[in-house]
């Protein structure tokens, strides 16, 4: 089945709309509020954080959709993470919903919240209610006040990130898109990373959430900036059933190729990730193949894309493949090392240095040049099976430092 591509992110599937507004939550002169909102109830799925630490609106969103039959709006602020904020900072979660339920007429308990910024701030919460009243009024289904939407939940990001495809479920057409952010603070284990993903595919609350959670570990928990998991990691899924297909309720071939098409949407926004992660110049991939299972090659793969001194390599275009091989070492995945063979690539080409655990007589200058490319990949081969994983992060940059140095100024 073909997923296609098309313009758009959150409001490309019917039913959805979207706006962004600047509430002056920590920013001045730029949106920082987003509303998600489905003129119809949704079946809800979402994944979270970790980490103990839990921000406030990831304990709401936890509890809307374990307990909630649908849902209705999505509010999300940037530049306070409302984390770390007791139960003053879990209050203010439902003051946010109730003032969404009052300006969009729809049950407060059906309204999901989002927070990324600085930890240990309490929310403005008349800003916030007052940022509520103008999505409201903003709100529309164009494409362009999706992209706005996008815009607004950026932080330390330097661009927005937004996808979304069509494709055919039972022969009625079905729309899915989404936006995420996140720069920093990224290594998700379901950073600070958020993820909002709508379809109008007709979908079981079981069954979306089956898709979401089997989904996110080969996209976002595949891929590291630094390292940390924030505090406020979410994945949200929101189904509206709008496209008419007949509802998906067990693991059928529209199942099937749901799953292709949220792995479509989630890839692309993970890559989006990693490859803007703060001050990276470099997506930086591996792939390990030929691992006896999965969960080796995932081991294998993280290890590599979270080590501090490869990605440094990957900054500073040096081909230092014992940097690689160290870090795989150090994973807690049993492999023989005399047996691996290391290449990179890239759009200027592919160069083996590694065969069996020895360095090939390589041209430097040639992996200079291939190291120096936008998306550096690592493909390291452990020839124990047939088992594969690919990760993704950045490179590691003075720019890096510098960015968390003063974030809180």
């Amino acid at each position: 089945m073909e997923i296609r591509q098309i313009e758009g992110g959150v409001t490309a599937a019917k039913g959805f709309e979207a706006a962004a507004a600047a509430a002056e939550i920590k920013y001045k002169n730029r949106t920082d509020m987003a509303l998600v909102y489905s003129t119809s109830p949704c079946a809800a799925a979402g994944t979270f954080t970790t980490n103990v630490v839990k921000a406030a609106p990831v304990k709401w969103d936890m509890e809307i959709v374990k307990n909630q039959p649908c849902v209705r709006a999505i509010v999300v602020n940037s530049g306070i993470a409302n984390a770390c904020t007791g139960q003053e900072g879990y209050d203010y979660c439902l003051e946010t919903a109730k003032a969404a339920a009052e300006a969009l007429n729809i049950p407060e308990m059906s309204v999901l919240v989002g927070s990324t910024g600085v930890i240990g701030m309490q929310l403005p919460i008349d800003r916030i209610k007052n940022g509520v009243k103008m999505l409201a009024a903003a709100r529309s289904s164009s494409l362009e006040s999706g992209t706005d939407a996008a815009k607004a939940i950026m932080t330390t990001d330097t661009v927005k990130k937004e996808i979304a495809v069509s494709f055919e479920l039972g022969g009625k057409t079905v729309t899915m898109g989404g936006m995420c952010k996140g720069s920093g603070m990224i290594h998700p284990n379901m950073c600070t990373m958020l993820g909002y993903v709508t379809t109008d595919a007709a979908i079981s609350r079981k069954m979306l959430q089956k898709a979401l959670s089997a989904d996110i570990k080969d996209t976002f928990n595949m891929i590291s900036v630094d390292g940390d998991t924030s505090t406020n990691d979410t994945v949200l899924l929101l189904a509206n059933g709008q496209a008419g297909n007949t509802e998906i309720t067990e693991e059928n071939e529209d199942y099937r190729t749901f799953c292709k098409a949220l792995n479509t949407v989630n890839t692309y926004l993970a890559r989006k990730m990693a490859g803007d992660g703060e001050g990276a110049t470099a997506l930086f991939t591996v792939k390990v193949t030929g691992a006896e299972t999965k969960e080796q090659a995932v081991t294998l793969s993280k290890s590599v894309i979270t080590s501090s001194l490869t990605k440094a390599a990957i900054f500073g275009h040096d081909a230092n493949w014992g940097r690689i091989l160290c870090a795989m070492g150090y994973s807690g995945a049993q492999f023989d090392p005399e047996k691996v063979d290391i290449t990179f690539e890239s759009s200027a080409g592919k160069l083996k240095i590694v065969e069996n655990g020895v360095a090939l007589d390589y041209s430097e200058e040639e992996a200079t040049k291939i190291l120096s490319q936008e998306e550096v990949i690592v493909i390291a081969d452990v020839k124990m099976g047939e088992a594969t994983a690919t990760a993704w992060g950045c490179d590691l940059t003075f720019d890096y430092v510098k960015i968390n140095a003063d974030y809180r100024s």
